[in-house]
């Protein structure tokens, strides 16, 4: 669904933009992803609204037959690029599972500051970001996904989530949409 409207309580959710793998080989140039992301950052900060920055540091527990990463991860592995700007007042998840809701207080931390949508960038597309996005649908959040702000390394799986699921989380649009609504409301 087109981008139409932005709650007045919006909180902008950037996940995985981290050390440990903006280096990972990328469907879409990463430092495209990164400034768009980083754009949104800089509008949601200016309007005062609620950014997260979330990183993952494991992985769920339970058998796979894919290989996982090793854990402990190397030094520096989960910080936040430093394009993201970390400030005080950014709400920081470090999650376990692919999505930024699952067996952290996100929820809470969002509801108990009045946040009922939220706008999901990030990578990757098809496991972290459509994870949270996902989750933040299934505790009754708006979700909004910046299209041109995320990238995975798997085209199917980035086009398979932006096609068919993003359309029935929530609307999508392109990070300028989004500025620009957010100077539209708050002008």
């Amino acid at each position: 669904m087109a981008l139409t409207t932005l709650d007045p309580n919006t909180a902008l959710i950037i996940v995985d933009l981290q050390k440990g793998i903006v280096g990972s080989p990328f469907i879409h140039p990463i430092d495209g992803i990164v400034n768009r992301s980083r754009a949104l950052l800089d509008a949601f900060r200016e309007r005062g609204l609620p950014v997260v920055l979330v990183n993952v540091a494991g992985v769920a527990p339970g058998r796979t037959e894919r290989q996982r990463h090793s854990e402990p991860f190397p030094a520096g592995w989960t910080d936040f690029i430093p394009e993201l700007d970390q400030q005080p007042g950014d709400i920081v998840v470090t999650k376990r599972t692919w999505g930024a809701f699952a067996s952290t207080d996100l929820e809470n931390r969002l509801k108990a500051m009045g946040v009922t949508q939220v706008v999901v960038t990030g990578v990757a597309t098809g496991t972290g970001v459509e994870s949270t996005a996902r989750q933040a649908y299934e505790h009754g959040f708006n979700v909004t996904l910046a299209l041109d702000a995320m990238t995975d390394a798997r085209p199917e799986a980035h086009d398979y989530s932006i096609k068919n699921v993003f359309p029935k989380l929530g609307e999508t649009g392109t990070a300028q949409d989004i500025i620009d609504l957010l100077a539209t409301r708050s002008a």
